[in-house]
């Protein structure tokens, strides 16, 4: 088991110099790396910041969403063209950092709707698409693992189950499931029963409270969730995924609008500090 920490609580390029004391601290707390967010920065700069993250010990994943332009299951070809080439950069981007999980909502623009639920050709498209993209990541080392979001924010993957079926038709040894707490509490109607039903597909993990907060400060059902995870004999990554006001941009796109906790880095201590206890408390299951 490896705990790791998201990094889109501070910021959407992780190569800046002012972040590198933040990484030191993390270290010190007790993280064994963190999720870096591949929104904009180029392998040359996340090749430097890896020899950085070398130096103090922390390990990556990487954390990408794909967008409208770029949409994998849009109709028109060249976008989905687009989204190929995309696809393409990110994995080249987290192969610099050293990341060797590439995890997010891959398959489907994030925040473009249709009006309607999947067709049975954009769930086509999507299976393509992730494809040439697994072919690519497996030549880099990397596997992907896709997140299915609530109802809110995406329309091709709300569930566990049809994240299993997307990901049996893909087909790819180096593709799993991503199954994020706070989108399953929203969308699932029995979560232990959900992750135990797709047992090994499961190959990342976002802790990520009920309100976007501190972890074990909400509603998530963390105890039945952490137990069926140890039924599965999962042993990933636990990681969290919190969200503040540190980020504009991102905080007007995932709606916090209030101060939800004291401090980033009290978040992130506390929030280590419950994942821990809480998978110890479950260790007979």
């Amino acid at each position: 088991m490896k705990y790791g920490m998201n990094l889109l609580l501070w910021t959407d390029d992780p190569t800046l110099e002012r972040w590198l004391p933040l990484y030191e601290r993390l270290k010190q707390m007790g993280f064994d790396g963190v999720e870096l967010p591949l929104m904009g920065a180029t392998p040359e700069r996340l090749a430097v910041l890896a020899r950085r993250l070398d130096d103090l010990g922390l390990e990556r994943t990487a954390v990408n969403v794909r967008i409208p332009s770029e949409d994998p299951i849009a109709g028109d070809a060249a976008i989905r063209a687009a989204a190929r080439a995309g696809l393409e950069r990110t994995v080249d981007c987290a192969q610099a950092a050293g990341a060797q999980i590439l995890a997010g909502p891959l398959y489907a623009a994030l925040g473009r709707f249709s009006g309607a639920g999947p067709t049975k050709e954009e769930w086509a498209h999507g299976v393509e698409t992730i494809r040439h993209a697994a072919d690519h990541a497996k030549r880099a080392g990397i596997s992907l693992t896709l997140e299915f979001l609530n109802r809110f924010e995406i329309y091709l993957l709300n569930c566990t189950a049809d994240t299993v079926r997307f990901v049996h038709d893909v087909g790819r040894s180096n593709v799993g499931v991503h199954y994020d707490t706070f989108h399953a509490h929203i969308e699932e109607k029995d979560p232990a029963a959900a992750i135990l039903a797709a047992g090994r597909e499961i190959t990342h993990v976002h802790v990520s409270e009920s309100d976007r907060s501190t972890p074990g400060r909400g509603q998530v059902r963390w105890a039945e969730t952490f137990d069926a995870l140890r039924r599965t004999r999962y042993d990933g990554w636990l990681t969290i995924e919190a969200f503040g006001q540190a980020l504009p941009s991102l905080a007007a796109a995932t709606r916090i609008w209030r101060s939800m906790f004291d401090d980033e880095e009290t978040l992130a201590r506390e929030g280590l500090r419950f994942m821990k206890s809480a998978w110890e408390r479950n260790a007979g299951g």
